[in-house]
């Protein structure tokens, strides 16, 4: 009887407050639309950001795949479950960001929380900007080291939290934030962390692909070589899945002690050998990147003059500030009536008061695609 009346008051008082998460099942999509109960919307909440989704030759070699390796994996690496596919992308992504060693994870989450969880403990402190992925802040708050978080991309702030009496530090951030589109000042905190003779992560989940010589992600462009680098695939790359990079003591440490590794079905190989033919097409994507970087452009330059308030980003993802969650959710429902898709995004995922439109923009989208949206945020107004 507690559990239940603890489940009930807990959905209720997210009613109440407006933070109510609702899942819709798709009927298709494409990086341009989403087709959900026969009616087609421009979608503008896609991570798909080169539309390699949708890429026929990443499409037939993720198929070709499946023939040859069938659909799963079976078993852990460990077990049955590691084939040539899976060496092949390590060795190549190692050698294509620099690293030493690459090892593979089934999404950016697991990859974060193993990461954490298994090379920290209690005599260990861990630091994490404010504003970094849940997956770091549950894994970092759950692990047995100490748990700091400093201001966001504040190294004044991080400074004065570092604590020199345990045996190693973690300093934790993204590439790119995933809600406010950001960057963080990752060349400053790289000198800071060697300063404090900190270990670095970085998950550039929104990077990589994205930016840097050949789409090689935010730590490239910088010029720095994190101690641990996370990227996944299920963002620029438009399929699925996440590697960590690393020197080989690291990855070593992972392979025999983490849980999320042993106690694991792998990555499927056709999936793995699907990710190569991507990664091909991401460092020959030059023109992809530079129509996303146009079509970014155009839309900051079309909604410059409004009432609506911008975040400080050049990335893909271009966030609307509403404030307010029944705002937020107004503003939303008023697009999907125009057959846009940009979904509301609320606390807890934001900070109280910051609830948002999260709009992301990708290389397919089209000038009158843009257009479009800027004609119906100008019309609108808050009833």
């Amino acid at each position: 009887m507690i559990l239940k009346k603890y489940i009930k008051s807990s959905i209720k008082n997210i009613y109440i407050n407006n933070k109510i998460k609702n899942r819709v099942a798709m009927d298709n999509s494409n990086p341009r639309f989403i087709n959900i109960n026969n009616t087609s919307y421009l979608n503008f909440s896609s991570n798909d950001y080169l539309g390699l989704s949708h890429n026929e030759n990443i499409i037939n070699s993720f198929i070709k795949g499946i023939k040859y390796y069938g659909l799963s994996s079976c078993s852990s690496t460990h077990v049955i479950g590691y084939s040539k596919s899976h060496k092949l992308l390590e060795n190549e992504l190692s050698e294509w960001l620099g690293y030493e060693s690459a090892v593979l994870f089934s999404s950016g989450f697991s990859a974060n929380q193993s990461v954490i969880t298994t090379l920290f403990n209690k005599n260990d402190q861990i630091l994490v900007d404010k504003l970094s992925h849940a997956s770091i802040i549950e894994a970092a708050y759950k692990s047995k080291a100490k748990f700091n978080r400093f201001l966001h991309n504040n190294l004044y702030n991080l400074r004065k939290i570092y604590n020199e009496k345990y045996n190693k530090t973690l300093i934790a951030t993204e590439g790119i934030f995933s809600m406010d589109g950001d960057s963080a000042p990752l060349t400053d905190i790289y000198k800071l962390s060697k300063e404090l003779g900190s270990l670095l992560l970085v998950d550039d989940a929104h990077g990589i692909g994205i930016i840097g010589d050949k789409g090689r992600g935010s730590c490239h462009e910088a010029n720095i070589l994190p101690d641990i680098l996370i990227i996944t695939f299920g963002k620029a790359f438009g399929i699925g899945g996440a590697a960590v990079l690393s020197n080989i003591n690291i990855r070593e440490f992972l392979l025999q002690f983490s849980k999320k590794i042993i106690y694991s079905t792998a990555m499927p190989s056709a999936q793995a050998y699907a990710i190569l033919q991507s990664l091909k097409f991401i460092k020959k994507g030059d023109h992809l990147r530079k129509k996303l970087n146009e079509n970014i452009k155009y839309f900051k330059l079309g909604i410059k003059n409004s009432s609506f308030k911008l975040l400080k980003s050049n990335s893909a993802i271009q966030p609307i500030i509403i404030g307010k969650n029944h705002n937020a959710l107004h503003l939303s429902n008023y697009l999907k009536l125009n057959k846009l898709w940009i979904k509301a995004i609320r606390p807890p995922t934001v900070p109280p008061g910051t609830s948002r439109l999260r709009i992301t923009i990708n290389s397919m989208h089209t000038i009158k695609d843009l257009d479009y949206l800027l004609d119906k945020l100008f019309e609108y107004r808050y009833v």
